[in-house]
C-alpha cells in the first residue's frame, strides 16, 4: 500500500475512534492548537504500525460509541486519557 494511501486509512481510523470515545480533539485545539496538530499527527503516524486496522475498522462498523480503545491500539492510552468522562 502507498505511504500516503496507508496515513489517509490511518487517520480514518483514528478519527473515527476519536468520535466513538468522545475525545474532544477540538477542546486541545483551542488551547494550543500546534501541540493538538503535533499530537494528532503523531497518532495517526503509530496508527499505521497497527497490527489490525481490519478488526479496528469492523469494530467501528459495529459500534457507535466505545468506552476505552481496543487492546491492540497503539494509541489505546493517548485516547483513554484524552476521552471526555
Amino acid at each position: 500500500m502507498a505511504i500516503f494511501s496507508k496515513i489517509g486509512k490511518s487517520a480514518d481510523l483514528m478519527f473515527g475512534l476519536t468520535e466513538r470515545m468522545d475525545v474532544d480533539l477540538g477542546a486541545l485545539a483551542q488551547t494550543n492548537p500546534e501541540q493538538a496538530a503535533q499530537e494528532y499527527r503523531s497518532m495517526v503516524l503509530q496508527c499505521t504500525g497497527c497490527s489490525d486496522p481490519v478488526a479496528c475498522a469492523k469494530l467501528q462498523r459495529s459500534n457507535d460509541h466505545l468506552d476505552e480503545a481496543p487492546e491492540y491500539c497503539r494509541n489505546r492510552d493517548a485516547l483513554n486519557a484524552l476521552r471526555v468522562k
